[in-house]
């Protein structure tokens, strides 16, 4: 396979996997909280190619040796983390983060952390008389200790702008609080790994303490948590149309280089003959 075959074949399964991530962000621009993939291209090899003494003739300015690429690669699909619009839902446990933050839930027996706060309350299975914060999956929501988040039964629960689940027995009964959601700020957000789900997870041998900002009690943070809203998707459904007929048509391009090559091969081939 010649040259200019071997680019137009790497460039299309490349563009390939970019109109994927276009396609994805597409079927999830209603999911809540969710932040749009986009992908990085670079180089596959890139070399000089040098020409026969032949062609240096008095009067050339070019130099004999010219670039000779083999296509381009998707080298690594990140996340845009711009703030979704929010939308008022009017539901206390329905939360939306305002700032870098993520909040802590518990999938498969794995801390995983997401931007979708879609949160209720169900009964607590494991211990009487008891409700479990739970989200859109049933997955148990958990505090600055990591553990579940529960109250008691007999209460009207909401959480406040710091995360805190307010708790009260009756109209004129005093103020409890019942713990504080977790609420992760990393530290960048590339050291995150996007799993199914609308969840993040910490890879391999990176720790909590390496991934996210540590602040000691007390310490004032940008993170606001709004009670009865939810943080829309961050995809702009015209920018990701204009991006896929572009892409499109680099495709097109690239399989009619493809194409010629493959003609040009059956020539010579042929004439060998």
């Amino acid at each position: 396979m010649n040259n200019s075959a071997i680019g137009a074949a790497v460039s299309m399964s490349s563009l390939q996997q970019r109109l994927d991530l276009i396609a994805n962000n597409i079927a999830n621009m209603d999911t809540d909280g969710y932040k749009r993939k986009e992908g990085s291209f670079e180089d596959v090899l890139t070399r000089v190619q040098q020409q026969s003494k032949e062609y240096d003739q008095p009067g050339r300015s070019m130099p004999l040796g010219f670039n000779m690429g083999f296509g381009v690669r998707v080298s690594k699909v990140t996340n845009d983390w711009e703030q979704g619009t929010l939308r008022e839902t009017g539901k206390p446990t329905d939360l939306a983060i305002q700032g870098n933050g993520l909040f802590g839930v518990q999938v498969n027996g794995v801390t995983a952390y997401t931007r979708q706060g879609d949160f209720h309350f169900v009964p607590d299975t494991t211990t009487p008389n008891t409700m479990m914060l739970v989200d859109y999956s049933g997955n148990p929501v958990l505090n600055t200790q990591g553990n579940p988040v529960t109250v008691p039964n007999n209460v009207s629960a909401a959480i406040d702008e710091r995360g805190r689940v307010l708790t009260k027995t009756s109209e004129n009964a005093p103020v409890t609080v019942a713990g504080t959601l977790m609420i992760v700020e990393p530290n960048s957000k590339s050291t995150l790994q996007a799993v199914d789900g609308n969840f993040y997870v910490l890879p391999n041998g990176v720790t909590a303490q390496q991934a996210f900002v540590q602040r000691a009690a007390g310490t004032v943070s940008n993170i606001g948590v709004r009670s009865g809203y939810l943080e829309r998707s961050n995809v702009d459904l015209g920018s990701e149309i204009t991006e896929m007929m572009q892409l499109q048509r680099n495709y097109q391009l690239a399989a009619r280089a493809l194409s010629s090559s493959d003609q040009m091969l059956g020539l010579a081939n042929n004439l060998r003959g």
